[in-house]
């Protein structure tokens, strides 16, 4: 199953960890976090789900198809 959308809920603590798993997918500001827009969500599937997984707020979201 492929990953069709990405977001961010409210409470991300920008610790910079997806950043770091998922360079191509997201990035900081100083206040918050955000998906790139445009970004290749089905090429970078599994840095996705590990920046998920290593979000230690889990605020991190995606749906797939």
């Amino acid at each position: 199953m492929a990953i069709k959308k990405v977001w961010i809920e409210e409470g991300c603590t920008v610790c910079g960890l997806c950043e770091m798993e998922c360079p191509d997918v997201f990035e900081l500001d100083d206040e918050t976090a955000e998906v790139k827009e445009g970004a290749d969500l089905e090429s970078n599937e599994d840095c996705i789900k590990d920046a998920a997984e290593a979000c230690p707020v889990d605020v991190i979201k995606y749906e797939e198809e």
